[in-house]
């Protein structure tokens, strides 16, 4: 099932190669859904790959709705979705890296 129009879908593996294997040293954040982690691309990319947390409540439905919205948003301010991986029982997105701090930070200063 196509979750987002021209979205790379990804392998569990080829992420977790990206990210390696999920390291504590690549990981950038968490919160109530899960786990941020920085990652490099085969093609050299530099992506953050939001791991959902299996029985973190967001569903099925939840997960393809918001794949599907991400895929149309564009705005100067947004970061772009650059794919997903939908694995088993695992949800993840790639988003494309923006560096320098939080966007918390850059609102309201550090």
């Amino acid at each position: 099932m196509a979750y987002g129009n021209n979205k790379t879908v990804f392998t569990y593996e080829e992420l977790a190669n990206a990210a390696d294997g999920f390291s504590q040293a690549n990981l950038l954040g968490q919160g109530g859904f899960g786990y941020v982690h920085k990652g490099i691309l085969p093609n050299g990319e530099v992506v953050a790959i939001k791991q959902l947390k299996i029985g973190s409540g967001q569903g099925e439905s939840e997960f393809q709705a918001e794949v599907a919205t991400i895929s149309r948003v564009h705005h100067k301010h947004l970061v772009s979705l650059v794919g997903y991986c939908t694995s088993g029982l695992q949800r993840m997105l790639v988003y494309e890296f923006v560096p320098n701090n939080t966007l918390e930070f850059h609102l309201h200063g550090g």
